[in-house]
């Protein structure tokens, strides 16, 4: 499910802007649900409760405050170093190197960037399982923002401050539309990753972004064959 682009749309493109989890890895990969495990699980065990009522509370907080994180540091003053350490410690294996994302990336011209609500570790360990990491420029991760998470706009202004990013230049992919709209407030051109065969049901509910459509300009669920598409616009 690719929504093919009018690769001339994107000759003026020399940002390019990733985001991390299920973006430059695949939804089908699972990875990030390992994470989702040991986030319940630190809940759990911060407010001594059941993992099931944890859960609910980790979703209620990634919900309201935009990640779990920033609804712990909130509400209960955590320490967000043992957090990221302790949620990040994952076996990265479940990654498939990926050498045709890689050489897409590779390919495109100008300035590329991991914009991630995760942390730098976090990104660097990913990254460097598909074998990608060393063709981006810089990691813009929760730290560098902050602790304040995608969707907020002042962490999207200190990511374009910081790196001097012509957004007027700039496409930002992402899994999630909500995540977009402040990009394409900016000028951004912009791409939503969904999982592979997608289907509107999918998504579990606190996922679902009805209402950010307008903020989309391209979908597809094949990054790297949307890259190759555009990249004889770009690159020539």
């Amino acid at each position: 499910m690719t929504n093919i682009p009018d690769p001339s749309r994107f000759g003026h493109i020399r940002e390019w802007v990733f985001d991390l989890d299920n973006t430059l890895y695949p939804h089908h990969s699972n990875l990030f649900s390992q994470i989702d495990v040991k986030m319940t699980g630190y809940v759990s065990e911060l407010l001594q409760l059941p993992r099931e009522e944890a859960r609910k509370i980790q979703k209620e907080l990634y919900k309201e405050y935009g990640t779990t994180l920033n609804g712990l540091i909130s509400l209960h003053g955590i320490d967000p170093d043992d957090f990221l350490e302790k949620v990040h410690d994952i076996d990265y294996s479940w990654l498939d190197p990926d050498p045709a994302l890689g050489e897409a990336i590779r390919e495109l011209p100008g300035r590329k960037f991991i914009f991630t609500n995760g942390d730098r570790p976090h990104a660097e360990r990913a990254a460097r399982q598909l074998g990608i990491l060393d063709h981006f420029d810089e990691i813009f991760d929760i730290v560098a923002a902050g602790l304040v998470p995608k969707p907020a706009h002042s962490t999207y202004d200190k990511f374009t401050a910081l790196h001097r990013v012509d957004t007027k230049r700039a496409v930002m992919f992402e899994d999630l539309a909500r995540n977009l709209a402040v990009p394409k407030a900016l000028g951004m051109t912009t791409v939503l990753i969904v999982p592979r065969n997608f289907e509107p049901t999918f998504s579990e509910i606190w996922e679902s972004d009805p209402d950010q459509e307008d903020d989309v300009d391209y979908v597809t669920d094949d990054l790297t064959t949307f890259l190759k598409t555009i990249i004889p616009a770009v690159a020539g």
